[in-house]
């Protein structure tokens, strides 16, 4: 119902806006004016802001425990052994899903009662199981996390229930010489069990997870495997000759009257994540990043909002419906979030100095015969806003195209000031890596943004770049960078105007 409202709430708003009179539109998506931004996107899967695929391995035991043979026999524990890996897609930060495949080994002992139990002494049994299954994994920490708990955390409880297939062989041992006739005493028995649809299980358990890098999780998980088969165990199934009582036939699957034969599975595994964003989506809490947002980057006394993606521009369009996730601070935005261009003329309102009269780009917005200087306010200020929040190609000096436009109105400010004025054009990078490879990175950033400048026609002796590295962290206390949020070490990587 909410997500409907929102549908007939968003939609007229941004069908007027954006398909309107058609002055200036985007070949690559048809319909979509550019707004002059570099990062109108459509809401597809490349628009993820975090990785949401892993691949995990584990091992650990495997014990008989709900069955008629088990593996804690006599006080004494027969261990097995127990496998897996698996591809986890992560859905949304509470719900994923896997596909996984085990496999491993369970023994286990059992005896009958009376005369027959006396004749064929202790069995020892062994199982040999192949699995393959779906199973939804619950994020339970995601789920229960408390929105003023904005704490960094590293551990997460999930919650695992799935259905699948698997074969099996069992081998039984004892001393039951009325197995067949004419054998010697402990032939053993063989039952194999075939992978088809006779062969459905079930399985459930928890996990705890402790994050130990971006990429790799460590997890310690419990499953318990409802089997619906009488002979998982090796006992036999239950055949019209076990409830005869002048029957010879061992009655091992007689001991326990359930029909299902159920192990408990305890593994340690490793999760490696897959992607290229500094996050995967299993680790965030859109609650967490809400409460970030409102209470400590704006005004804590402001009323919450909470968009279940966020809302990373923070223009009051929530990700989920966001067509422009880097809208400038300041930009009014239509139903899409895209920031209004009222003239069309590819120059954003914020930007544009003739607001309701076409103009070229190169002009700020305004007729040619108007023609009109920068208007500077603030100076280094001025350029700091347009500094804000340039982006590179990951561990590169490659400036990403959306960074374009906010520095094209970046050198139009600086060549509006005074000519003789002398400016540091300063990189800095966050605490991860080693100082060399951080202080070389940020030199190469701040040249890059250099360059870009000048080739927009800013005299080159009006500025010099600089790289600090890590020595200069906008927020100190993130060293190490795990001590903070990801907001706050995103923040320390940066590049920004001084005056020298």
């Amino acid at each position: 119902m909410k997500l409907g409202l929102l549908l007939l709430a968003t939609l007229p708003i941004a069908a007027y806006a954006q398909d309107s009179i058609a002055v200036t539109s985007n070949s690559k998506y048809p319909n979509t004016f550019s707004s002059g931004s570099a990062n109108v996107q459509p809401f597809d899967n490349k628009a993820r802001r975090f990785n949401d695929w892993s691949v995990s391995i584990g091992g650990g035991t495997a014990l008989m425990v709900h069955s008629d043979l088990k593996s804690i026999y006599d006080k004494k524990v027969n261990w097995g052994y127990n496998s897996y890996v698996s591809l986890d897609k992560q859905i949304n930060h509470t719900f994923g899903i896997s596909l996984i495949y085990q496999r491993g080994e369970t023994k286990q002992k059992g005896q009958l009662e009376g005369a027959a139990g006396i004749a064929a002494g202790v069995a020892e049994a062994t199982t040999k199981y192949n699995q393959i299954a779906l199973l939804g994994d619950i994020n339970f920490s995601n789920l229960l996390r408390r929105v003023d708990n904005h704490s960094p955390y590293r551990w997460a409880l999930h919650g695992y229930g799935g259905v699948g297939l698997m074969n099996f062989n069992t081998s039984l041992h004892d001393n039951n010489e009325f197995r067949w006739s004419n054998s010697p005493a402990r032939v053993p028995l063989f039952i194999n069990q075939k992978l088809d649809i006779n062969s459905i299980y079930y399985q459930f358990g928890t996990g705890l997870k402790y994050k130990v890098s971006r990429l790799i999780d460590l997890e310690l998980r419990a499953m318990y495997i409802i089997s619906g088969d009488d002979e998982f165990d090796g006992g036999g199934n239950a055949g019209a000759a076990d409830y005869d009582p002048t029957s010879q036939v061992s009655k091992y699957n007689m001991i326990d009257k359930k029909r299902s034969d159920n192990a408990l599975t305890v593994n340690l595994g490793l999760s490696i994540k897959l992607g290229k964003h500094l996050s995967h989506l299993a680790w965030h809490d859109p609650l967490q990043e809400a409460y970030y947002r409102v209470n400590v980057l704006e005004n804590k006394d402001a009323d919450l909002v909470v968009c279940e993606k966020g809302d990373l521009d923070n223009d009051g369009v929530c990700d989920d419906w966001d067509r422009q996730l880097d809208t400038p601070a300041g930009a009014r935005v239509d139903g899409a979030g895209v920031a209004l261009d009222i003239d069309l003329d590819g120059v954003i309102d914020l930007y544009d100095k003739c607001v309701t009269v076409p103009g070229p780009v190169e002009n700020n917005g305004c007729p040619t015969t108007v023609a009109p200087k920068p208007v500077v306010i603030g100076g280094v200020d001025e350029v700091n806003k347009d500094f804000e929040g340039i982006e590179f190609e990951l561990n590169s000096d490659k400036i990403r195209p959306q960074s374009f436009e906010k520095l094209n109105h970046a050198a139009d400010v600086i060549k509006g000031l005074n000519a003789d004025d002398k400016f540091l054009v300063v990189g800095a990078t966050d605490s991860r890596g080693s100082a060399a490879l951080n202080q070389t990175l940020s030199q190469k950033r701040a040249n890059a943004v250099v360059k870009y400048l000048t080739e927009k026609g800013v005299s080159s002796g009006m500025l010099t770049a600089e790289g600090r590295g890590k020595t200069d962290l906008k927020y100190p206390e993130c060293d190490p960078a795990t001590k903070c949020p990801e907001w706050k070490n995103e923040a320390n990587r940066r590049v920004y105007f001084q005056a020298k």
